[in-house]
């Protein structure tokens, strides 16, 4: 069992790492769809002067970016399995003028950090690719300190994310792609409601609420939508990447036509769902 979560993390982080450029590309029109999950997030951690901060597969650096600009002189710690994405994180970082904060490339499910060190640990949208999510929300539990506090945030269900399943069902419909096994790691892996909010139980986490957040990725046009998703989606390239030329272009044009259907005024700004899972120690 190790090794395969050895090797599904190996894959990950060769993943992440390939598709960094597509998220910088993207960076911008991807924090500004994700910024209603983040200050949710940000308003029930409630973060204070001088505290010391743990953000969890912080990608681009949000929210940890935001959260870092409330606590003054405190301390904060970007994490991410792949480097590629913290180089970015730093950046936006260094950019926002943010002065007390370190990135560490590492495993979630094994912490290089103390018992009690965190005052605050936020994981904006990481929990779902975890390979072994129990084990994860353990390791967060331990770096806490007694009283801290910790939220999360996954994908709902794919009946209320079009974002996802315009492109991903097209893509299914068409090729006939094998479904991954149940409970592997995937978008949606974890929307059935009160999924988290059980693992945190489990972990030792008390006071712990779920709520969901709504928001919508404004992409202007269905090419935007198909440049932006093919850029930085990794299981969607590896599926289009088996397809021919032929293929290929089917899906995208039965993917501009689903999204100009649902958008025929032309302004594409597609909703979103998630939870937002917050607790304490």
């Amino acid at each position: 069992m190790e090794a395969q979560l050895e090797q599904i993390r190996e894959q990950q982080k060769d993943s992440w790492n390939k598709f960094s450029p597509g998220w910088k590309k993207w960076d911008s029109l991807i924090m500004e769809f994700l910024q209603p999950i983040g200050d949710e997030m940000i308003k029930l951690l409630n973060p204070r002067e001088n505290e010391t901060v743990l953000d969890v597969a912080s990608g681009t650096g949000e929210p940890g970016i935001s959260i870092a600009r409330k606590i003054g002189n405190g301390k904060i710690i970007f994490t991410d399995l792949a480097a590629g994405m913290l180089e970015i994180a730093e950046e936006n970082a260094r950019k926002a003028g943010i002065p007390n904060f370190e990135t560490q490339v590492c495993d979630v499910s094994e912490l290089p950090f103390a018992d009690n060190s965190f005052d605050i640990i936020s994981c904006r949208l990481g929990f779902m690719f975890f390979p072994d999510m129990q084990m994860a929300a353990k390791e967060l539990a331990r770096v806490l300190k007694p009283g801290g506090r910790i939220t999360t945030s996954v994908w709902t269900g794919p009946e209320k994310n079009f974002w996802v399943t315009a492109i991903g069902g097209t893509i299914n419909k068409n090729m006939g792609l094998e479904a991954p096994p149940e409970g592997a790691p995937g978008m949606f892996r974890c929307a059935k409601p009160g999924f988290i909010s059980n693992m945190f139980k489990e972990a030792g986490l008390k006071n712990i609420s779920e709520s969901e957040v709504l928001g919508a990725v404004n992409c202007g046009t269905a090419e935007t939508y198909w440049s932006m998703m093919t850029e930085i989606a990794a299981p969607f390239v590896a599926a289009l990447s088996k397809a021919d030329d032929s293929m290929r272009a089917k899906i995208k044009k039965e993917v501009s036509e689903l999204i100009n259907e649902k958008f025929p005024d032309g302004n594409v700004s597609i909703p979103s769902s998630a939870f937002v899972i917050y607790g304490e120690k």
